[in-house]
């Protein structure tokens, strides 16, 4: 099982992220919340915590295919209420390559089916679209 821990001080907000395979990141908020703005902030962090999943899932499946995907881009845009909870998941992609109508629409389904947007998806409405 991995781990990820958060330190927080006196700053407001700065909280270190450290994960047990040695890796360091910075959360804060805003300015505007009374943040330094050194970081992203949670909800940025879980909207990575996507995209990066769905570029990794979508690259493991076009190699295991041998697909002429080039490159993935996953831009994840977060909305949430007025208590900054977020409510919903957007996610669009951009596929490079030489790919089919077919691969395109494959890869759009196999989007949905990357780890992260499991644990999600049950609770958290994601929207998933090719660009």
């Amino acid at each position: 099982m991995s781990s990820v821990s958060g330190r927080i001080g006196p700053d407001h907000y700065r909280t270190t992220l450290a994960t047990d395979s040695g890796h360091e990141l910075l959360a804060d908020e805003p300015l505007a919340d009374g943040g330094q703005n050194l970081g992203p902030t949670p909800g940025e962090l879980l909207a990575a915590a996507l995209s990066a999943c769905t570029c990794i899932t979508l690259r493991m499946y076009a190699d295991r295919k041998q697909w002429p995907l080039q490159g993935v881009e996953a831009v994840v845009q977060v909305e949430h209420d007025d208590k900054h909870v977020v409510t919903r998941l957007s996610c669009t992609l951009h596929l490079r390559g030489a790919l089919s109508a077919e691969q395109r629409q494959r890869l759009l389904r196999i989007a949905g089916q990357c780890p992260i947007h499991k644990t999600l998806g049950p609770a958290l409405p994601i929207d998933t679209v090719l660009a």
